[in-house]
């Protein structure tokens, strides 16, 4: 799959180096250090290059930008008209400390809000970077983590499950993007445990129903 990288911090990169690895066609794009981006596509044999050009190549966009760089990042991108956009920002303040929507609406309802006739699918916003390349690694020992998605288009949920599955966790389904106004809150948690607590940074859940 041609997979469109747009934001090269922590999150983008991760993923795309894993997906490079799975035999997706990457290409990177938005990044504050242009260097950084060329030797990134360079070493995973990818390719790099302005968000418009490789948004109009790629069947799928990982959106994976600060909140604060969104406005600039959907005008570079256009209308996104039939494009699967898999979407893993927080809308999170420029501190990164608070949300800046929650309860009454979701970053994930605002941006397809703002592009309509995109395919949006929300996931890995809830689980920290530094814990994708030691589920990568231990993707076929024992019992997997979870992770959750949701979205209102069938098809881009069953591309995103694929996605997530080949980085080694298992999919949760939770629904719409209207779910979004809880799953950001827990975004936050998973952040308290995984950067605030001892045992380190690469924190992972799993969720289970047990039997009385």
């Amino acid at each position: 799959m041609k997979i469109a990288i747009v934001g090269t911090g922590n999150m983008g990169e991760a993923l795309g180096r894993i997906w490079a690895q799975c035999g997706h066609q990457v290409a990177f794009s938005f990044s504050r250090d242009e260097q950084k981006l060329q030797k990134l596509a360079q070493e995973l044999n990818a390719s790099w290059g302005a968000v418009t050009n490789i948004v109009q190549e790629a069947e799928l966009v990982l959106l994976a930008v600060h909140w604060s760089h969104i406005e600039d990042v959907l005008a570079k991108a256009g209308s996104l008209e039939g494009k699967i956009v898999l979407n893993c920002c927080v809308p999170l303040d420029q501190d990164n400390e608070n949300l800046v929507l929650g309860t009454t609406t979701s970053g994930a309802e605002q941006l397809a809000a703002a592009r309509p006739k995109a395919r949006w699918v929300s996931a890995f916003n809830t689980s920290p970077s530094e814990s994708l390349p030691v589920v990568f690694a231990k993707r076929e020992e024992g019992k997997r983590p979870q992770h959750m998605l949701y979205g209102d288009d069938a098809g881009a949920k069953q591309i995103a499950r694929q996605l997530i599955l080949e980085v080694g966790f298992d999919p949760v389904d939770l629904g719409g993007l209207k779910n979004g106004r809880f799953v950001e809150p827990f975004a936050m948690v998973t952040a308290v445990l995984a950067y605030e607590h001892p045992g380190g940074e690469a924190f992972t859940y799993h969720f289970e129903k047990l039997q009385p």
